[in-house]
């Protein structure tokens, strides 16, 4: 390959890393949101019985893209379905201790899913966080202490799943890279897995463990504003956010997806302070502050940005 070749496809690769990064940055809006969204469609309908409607229409509208596993080997399906497995255990803990808590909690204690990523990513694909990562965990790390420093959250059941559910979603990211490095399946086809795993997984915990979480659903003419709080989720949180997750980590690394989506818990807080009247102290917002921080300072490509200092 000629050097101006390689020059374009540079070029290329970096275009496609910034795309990512902006959507990422979208998805840290979006699912900062859907703590108060996901809260106030509670009112209307029971944990798994929304999971099930909510990744069940997912699953359908994604279905199409199943085609792509008929070329997938046996490893690859099974990286899909553990990555499916794990994505159900997250939204069990984040629903239920939405549920069971604050939805600033919520978001505020998601955020140490940040802090958890780099050692995950070291543990499984042996992969070393380079020091300004490492610096941006710290930042981070700092943020969500002041975040829950302020004496608003003592730990309950609610706040005891969130955390498990951060953890799960550092195993997430690495699982989930490991399945998008090793095989050619497009983001939309492992979200579709992800979604089914999901929706028939809720389903069946419904029927066999708690059969009042089963009801009917919601009439739309009776009930409009759950109906619109289930597109939200579905096209927003859902469909846009997981494939933005999914392309980006094709491209980069479980540890920058992660600090690239660190701002979520300051729009999460926000967002419940706006919609849900919650209150949130100035030290939390400091520690926002510092997580958004933090995903600034990731998403700076600062070896570039040495190179065209010392070029000057």
């Amino acid at each position: 390959m000629s050097q101006h070749a390689q020059q374009a496809q540079q070029k290329k690769q970096e275009r496609l890393l910034l795309i990512s990064d902006l959507m990422l940055l979208a998805v840290a809006v979006v699912w900062g949101t859907s703590y108060g969204v996901v809260k106030s469609a509670l009112v209307f309908y029971p944990v798994l019985g929304l999971l099930a409607l909510r990744f069940g229409i997912t699953f359908v509208i994604l279905s199409p893209a199943l085609r792509h596993l008929r070329a997938a080997d046996a490893r690859t399906l099974r990286g899909v379905s553990i990555a499916g497995l794990l994505l159900l255990g997250i939204f069990l803990c984040e629903t239920f201790g939405i549920l069971l808590t604050r939805a600033a909690n919520a978001a505020f204690l998601i955020s140490l899913c940040v802090v958890l990523t780099p050692l995950v990513e070291w543990m499984m694909l042996k992969r070393r966080p380079s020091r300004v990562e490492w610096m941006a965990v710290a930042l981070s790390l700092l943020g969500a202490w002041l975040l829950a420093g302020d004496g608003a959250l003592s730990l309950n059941p609610g706040d005891a799943l969130i955390l498990l559910a951060a953890l799960l979603r550092a195993l997430t990211v690495c699982v989930t890279k490991r399945v998008m490095r090793d095989s050619a399946l497009p983001p939309l086809t492992v979200t579709a897995v992800q979604s089914g795993v999901v929706a028939f997984g809720s389903a069946a915990a419904a029927l066999l463990f708690a059969p009042q979480q089963w009801r009917a659903v919601p009439s739309l003419a009776g009930h409009p504003a759950f109906w619109g709080y289930i597109a939200y989720l579905v096209l927003a949180c859902t469909l846009f956010a997981f494939f933005a997750q999914n392309f980006a980590i094709k491209r980069s690394s479980p540890t920058r997806v992660s600090l690239l989506m660190g701002s979520e818990p300051a729009f999460g807080a926000l967002f419940a302070c706006l919609w849900l009247g919650e209150r949130i102290s100035v030290s939390a917002w400091v520690g926002g502050a510092l997580i958004v921080a933090a995903s600034v300072l990731a998403t700076v490509r600062w070896t570039a940005w040495r190179v065209r200092t010392a070029d000057a």
